[in-house]
């Protein structure tokens, strides 16, 4: 049985990658083929499954898009650090 979130998604970073492919201005094709030369095996239609919430990512996957767009983890996956609750 594979987990999903309480809405039904496969993974947490959908909406993310989504924001970050467009802030970088990169169509899912120009994103795939930064993955492929970095030697990340993705394509358009894996970025397109885990945008729209239909697709489990591993954690190869996760490090290859934190490469791409070089941001942690924890960013990708929206996570909150103690610091971060100490700004509020």
């Amino acid at each position: 049985m594979r987990i999903r979130t309480s809405e039904g998604k496969k993974n947490l970073i959908g909406k993310k990658l989504l924001a970050l492919r467009l802030t970088h201005n990169l169509s899912q094709r120009d994103l795939a083929t930064k993955l492929q030369l970095a030697g990340y095996n993705l394509d358009k239609n894996v970025i397109t499954r885990i945008e729209t919430d239909k697709r489990y990512v591993s954690d190869m996957e996760l490090k290859g898009i934190c490469e791409i767009f070089n941001i942690s983890s924890d960013e990708l996956l929206e996570i909150k650090t103690s610091d971060d609750l100490d700004k509020k």
